[in-house]
């Protein structure tokens, strides 16, 4: 496979998305911090650099959390025993989990309840029987509010499968002993790292409406198939062995799947969407787009590789 370094466009991947309810989102959260025993971080396991903002680690430096690695089985299980392993190095509490999986309830709530059972026990020794209150965060689109909901088996978060559908902080009652903060993804005010911004897109953290689709999908191919040629060749047989400019997969996987408009143009707008929609669902590949040993490389090298 050769491949030059550049789309067939001069664009650039300069994402500055901090509209008006992540302001707010923001200010929720320092806000209602003092409300809460514990912070559960959940981040989509393809990729937890790029989900980690920055910004948590200030608003929540002085309460315990945890970090659940969600939609793990999206990646691979080499990857997640490897994030794992760095986060505990980092020591930090980190466990990996199927938020839309039947035994998620069950351990999801283990977890909390062990993070905070030196808290309940300082309020049992003075004889009270307190209520633990988590609130759990993160990125946009991660799977929060599947989580909150499957904990407290019904629907009383809104879900939804792109970002921003939960605006408010929403308190989800799941035991008499347990209440949950489901609260609105937060992204940082620039995501002046490329690759991280790439990945963030690539999981639907980042509204489609503001980004190039065709570039997001196209770059995604590439980077597939750096990782996992077989799986991505396999879905979209007939990619270009190979090609110039990643604008070319598209154009394979429009041959792959009939879209072509009259005049034998091809509907990459199409295949962008495709190729965006079954990446999210797992229906392309397993595995990650960051490994704990690409973390340096990553963060000293801000610019994309298009």
């Amino acid at each position: 496979m050769t491949e030059s370094n550049s789309i067939n466009t001069d664009t650039r991947i300069n994402i500055n998305w901090y509209p008006g309810h992540m302001a707010k989102a923001r200010r929720m959260l320092e806000e209602n911090i003092k409300l809460v025993d514990i912070v559960v971080e959940i981040v989509d396991a393809r990729c937890p650099l790029a989900c980690r903002n920055p910004d948590f680690e200030s608003l929540f430096k002085n309460k315990i959390r945890i970090v659940i690695m969600n939609k793990s089985d999206l990646s691979s299980s080499e990857n997640n025993k490897a994030w794992l392993r760095y986060f505990k190095l980092q020591g930090i509490t980190a466990f990996e989990l199927v938020s839309t999986a039947a035994s998620a309830r069950k351990i999801a709530v283990s977890l909390i309840e062990n993070a905070g059972r030196d808290t309940i026990k300082k309020y049992l020794d003075k004889g009270i029987r307190k209520v633990l209150r988590a609130m759990v965060i993160g990125v946009p689109n991660v799977g929060k509010s599947t989580l909150i909901n499957r904990i407290a088996g019904a629907s009383r978060a809104q879900v939804g499968d792109r970002p921003g559908v939960t605006r408010s902080k929403q308190w989800v009652k799941v035991s008499d002993y347990l209440e949950l903060m489901d609260t609105p993804g937060l992204l940082w005010g620039k995501l002046e790292n490329e690759t991280l911004a790439m990945h963030l897109a690539y999981i639907g953290s980042i509204r489609d409406d503001v980004l190039d689709v065709e570039l997001i999908a196209s770059m995604l191919l590439k980077d597939l198939l750096l990782r996992c040629p077989e799986q991505v060749r396999s879905r979209y047989k007939k990619l270009p062995e190979e090609f110039n400019t990643s604008y070319e997969l598209l154009e394979g996987v429009c041959r792959s799947r009939g879209f072509v408009l009259s005049g034998g143009v091809f509907d990459t707008e199409r295949a962008s969407r495709i190729v965006l929609d079954e990446y999210r669902a797992g229906k392309i590949a397993f595995t990650a787009l960051e490994t704990p040993d690409e973390i340096e490389s990553i963060l000293n090298k801000p610019n994309y590789d298009k």
